[in-house]
């Protein structure tokens, strides 16, 4: 392993829009000499859903870079590529603008999953990676899921649209959001995703979450949670912590324990150098 988490020349705090593909993202960078680290949001949130994670972490020791991904928030522009793979490319080219090789890699839900490829696919640049409440190698999606999803976001369609001047909804039609979830099933398979976390060479924790999450139903997600034991048997490099919000409230209830798993990974990645 090459990563390198000791500070390095202080960079200027910084925030505006990176150009990627037909778009830009909206970044913001706190800057210092910290050690970097990048945030991928669940599959509609915002940048701003990270806020109480990077107070308690503070910027003495850190670097934080936040970005709203397509067509999420006020500000990321609309893109004609909402596909899985431009999520993963997004993180290259905030990185790239920021003059960032190396980052601990943190996501959440949507955003655990793009950082689970991330730092699968780059173990040379991932310092370690926080993976809160998802990337779970589980096959939840069949012919009946997918059309319920789709009902779903149908049914949400009338109101969505009024609540996307606040940055709380993306500018993405019901039927660009259903397709995103779907493919997120897919990707979830246990073929799918059971490669990737096995690849996983850096420091890892998961930070999960209990109860429900928005659309499921009875124990649907806790049966997921517990494909998280084969990840772990077979991968010394993953960890987990279990915790008692559930996965919308998980952010704002447990942001001690994922900025101590940010510290906790960070610390790993340093005793291996």
């Amino acid at each position: 392993m090459t990563n390198n988490t000791s500070t390095s020349s202080a960079a200027a705090a910084w925030s505006g829009m990176v150009p990627v593909d037909d778009t830009a993202l909206a970044v913001t960078d706190t800057g210092g000499a910290g050690i970097p680290v990048v945030y991928c949001n669940g599959q509609f949130a915002t940048q701003g859903y990270w806020r109480r994670v990077i107070t308690e972490l503070g910027t003495e020791q850190w670097r934080h870079i936040t970005f709203d991904e397509r067509a999420r928030g006020r500000t990321s522009g609309r893109s004609k590529d909402y596909s899985f793979e431009a999520a993963v490319r997004d993180v290259d080219a905030v990185l790239a603008a920021r003059g960032v090789d190396c980052a601990l890699v943190v996501g959440w839900s949507y955003g655990a999953f793009v950082a689970a490829h991330w730092a699968s696919r780059n173990p040379e640049r991932a310092i370690g990676a926080v993976l809160v409440d998802g990337a779970y190698p589980y096959d939840w999606l069949d012919d009946a899921m997918e059309e319920r999803i789709r009902t779903l976001f149908r049914r949400m369609g009338w109101f969505t649209p009024l609540l996307r001047p606040t940055g709380l909804t993306p500018r993405m039609s019901a039927a660009e959001q259903a397709e995103s979830n779907i493919e997120l099933g897919r990707i979830s398979r246990e073929r799918e995703l059971g490669p990737v976390l096995d690849n996983i060479t850096v420091p890892t924790r998961f930070v999960v979450a209990s109860g429900t999450s928005f659309g499921s139903k009875g124990d649907e997600q806790e049966r997921i949670r517990t494909s998280l034991d084969t990840v772990t048997a077979r991968n010394p490099n993953i960890t987990s912590v279990k915790v008692a919000a559930n996965h919308g409230a998980i952010l704002k209830k447990e942001f001690a324990t994922i900025a101590a798993s940010v510290h906790d990974t960070a610390n790993q990645a340093q005793a291996r150098l």
